[in-house]
């Protein structure tokens, strides 16, 4: 065996346009830190999501609203610097991206550039599809969230399922469609019933996760 191991193949956006239409899974796990970073690399995950989520989990926080920018970017860089092979998206947090464009891509534009992410994530339809957009119009690969929205749980009802109706579903579903007409590159959906995901995941042309 030659003592110079290949260098280790970064995943593209194309590898998982390539898997999702072989059927193939998708692996996305959440890491927060440099040691679980290196744990996700060593398992072979096609994609690792730093969410805001860290802000109660790491951070002490008792919702996602509280946390910065900043700190989003310092674990974020925490993260990047134990991964090789998986794509990374990184979470924008409540705050730093509804309120025009351009705070949106200047905001993602940070998180390329000092913390090396991939992709972008943001939550939610409406207005935020707007958002979506001009991201990726400015070059920025977008992750979208539907269905439990972490950073609006209170306007939700607190953290429940959603999409339990059939109106409900109808809007989660008319969400994801939306972003996906904005030109994000995959869909996350969380904490909705297992019908309302069935029923989406064959109008889209882009990942689910």
């Amino acid at each position: 065996m030659s003592a110079h191991a290949a260098p280790t193949k970064r995943l593209t956006l194309r590898d998982l346009d390539v898997k999702k239409h072989a059927r193939e899974p998708i692996v996305m796990v959440t890491a927060y830190d440099f040691p679980s970073a290196q744990i996700v690399e060593d398992a072979g995950v096609d994609m690792v999501l730093v969410g805001d989520s860290a802000a109660m989990t790491v951070l002490g926080y008792d919702s996602t609203v509280p946390v910065t920018t900043d700190e989003m970017l310092m674990v974020t860089k925490a993260v990047r610097r134990g991964l090789t092979t998986p794509l990374l998206v990184g979470d924008l947090p409540f705050g730093s991206y509804e309120a025009s464009d351009e705070i949106a891509v200047a905001t993602a534009q940070r998180f390329v550039k000092e913390a090396g992410v991939d992709l972008v994530k943001i939550e939610r339809g409406g207005a935020t599809v707007d958002r979506a957009r001009a991201l990726v119009n400015a070059g920025i690969p977008v992750v979208g969230h539907v269905g439990l929205t972490p950073q609006t749980a209170t306007s939700l009802g607190g953290y429940r399922a959603q999409g339990r109706t059939a109106d409900a579903a109808l809007t989660v579903i008319d969400d994801a469609l939306a972003l996906q007409d904005a030109g994000v590159s995959l869909i996350v959906i969380e904490a909705v019933p297992s019908e309302v995901t069935a029923a989406l995941a064959p109008l889209l042309r882009i990942p689910l996760i």
